[in-house]
């Protein structure tokens, strides 16, 4: 502890003890100087410190007033009016003290008041002197209202301190439970409003994600089948009969760029999918492979079944992302098959879409398809569905092969 530290918290205490010594010694001097003995400034000087130390000791200003109290009633000590200070002590405990000196000091008005009973049957003289003589001489004669006159007097003295402090000690309590409860409050509107702050961050980005599938999705579809069809322009013959082909194959560049173009508008004002006629059809995405060069083979196992807008929104994302990465890692001259398989069983609820390509001999590594593999699995999830990406061995040589589960619900009304 610093000095410092010292000095403020004990200052207030100090001076006040200080007071008390001072009023003491006034009171013995005013008495009668010649008789003042070293009894009375004994009690002085202990009621000064009683008084001083009720608030940051109030256990051991208790015990010493306890101890000045019994020595002052065996020793037939007077009393002084300097010591009703010592009810202080009362309301220090009550105030600021643990729970045991509580209640210690609230048993100290009925003990005191049983100190001098016990006294005064025992046919002893009150201790009570000086300016309280005619008081002393009062109560030595009134019978049996004597005893009563003391029981109040103590109660009155030492009680209503010792209830004070406990009233002012409850209040505090009181008090800093509703700073606890408003800080707790607070804490929660501050975490309520941390929480939907962070609600509005995840769905933003999540946002930001979906928007990246779908542009990605689309984007790369388009231009996957775009440089099909020019690299196959590539291969056509310079001649006039060559013409027709030119113009057919420009003609499908300019179909796909503007289905793109749709496509995207679409993404980013949150329309559906296939809101734009043509566009995200699946027709359009076999014609649109197939017209840069890329064939197709597709089988469609079941009868077909409505899917909700989501479902067959992931359904169509799906399809066209496996198409372009047949088209971009696959070897032209194999032609890619697509099943689509419709439940036929009872208990089957789910769309299965399989697509297998046969990889080319230097196929750029899987791993950078990046959005797209990653893409398709977020977007299954989100409808409870799943992915599986195998690579091995078929009739053509070495295949890779997407396999989708879509769960099949009734379309939304």
């Amino acid at each position: 502890m610093s000095v410092s530290w010292l000095r403020r918290a004990w200052a207030p205490d100090a001076a006040v003890g200080l007071a008390v010594l001072l009023l003491g010694l006034l009171e013995v001097a005013w008495r009668a100087p010649s008789t003042a003995d070293g009894r009375q400034l004994l009690l002085v000087v202990s009621a000064a410190t009683v008084v001083g130390g009720s608030r940051r000791a109030p256990g051991a200003a208790l015990a010493l007033a306890a101890l000045v109290s019994v020595a002052q009633v065996l020793a037939a000590a007077p009393f002084l009016l300097v010591q009703v200070g010592e009810a202080s002590v009362l309301f220090g405990c009550a105030r600021w003290g643990n729970r045991a000196t509580v209640w210690l000091s609230g048993l100290a008005a009925p003990l005191a008041a049983g100190l001098v009973l016990l006294h005064a049957a025992a046919g002893g003289p009150l201790p009570i002197t000086g300016p309280l003589d005619g008081l002393s001489v009062w109560l030595s004669q009134s019978g049996a209202n004597w005893a009563y006159a003391v029981l109040v007097t103590a109660v009155t003295l030492l009680g209503l301190p010792w209830l004070a402090g406990l009233t002012v000690r409850f209040a505090e309590r009181a008090r800093a439970a509703k700073r606890s409860q408003e800080a707790a409050e607070a804490d929660t509107e501050r975490a309520h409003a941390e929480r939907s702050q962070a609600q509005e961050i995840a769905a933003l980005q999540e946002e930001q994600a979906r928007l990246a599938r779908d542009v990605h999705d689309v984007v790369g579809h388009s231009l996957a089948v775009i440089l099909a069809q020019a690299e196959s322009a590539q291969y056509l013959p310079d001649d006039e009969d060559a013409r027709d082909d030119m113009k057919r194959i420009m003609q499908n560049i300019a179909t796909s760029a503007r289905s793109s173009l749709q496509d995207v508008r679409h993404v980013l004002t949150g329309a559906p999918a296939d809101a734009g006629g043509r566009a995200g059809r699946l027709d359009d995405i076999l014609t649109g492979v197939r017209a840069g060069g890329q064939e197709v083979i597709h089988t469609e196992h079941g009868t077909e079944r409505p899917l909700a807008p989501d479902a067959r929104n992931v359904a169509l994302r799906v399809l066209q992302e496996s198409l372009t990465n047949a088209v971009k890692h696959g070897r032209r001259s194999v032609p890619v098959r697509l099943d689509r398989h419709w439940p036929q069983r009872p208990g089957e609820h789910e769309l299965r879409i399989q697509v297998r390509n046969a990889i080319a001999a230097e196929p750029k590594s899987v791993a950078s398809a990046g959005l797209g593999l990653a893409g398709m699995r977020q977007r299954l999830a989100l409808v409870g569905g799943r992915l599986d990406i195998q690579r091995g061995t078929g009739s053509e040589g070495e295949e890779f092969q997407v396999t989708a589960w879509i769960p099949i619900r009734t379309e939304s009304r």
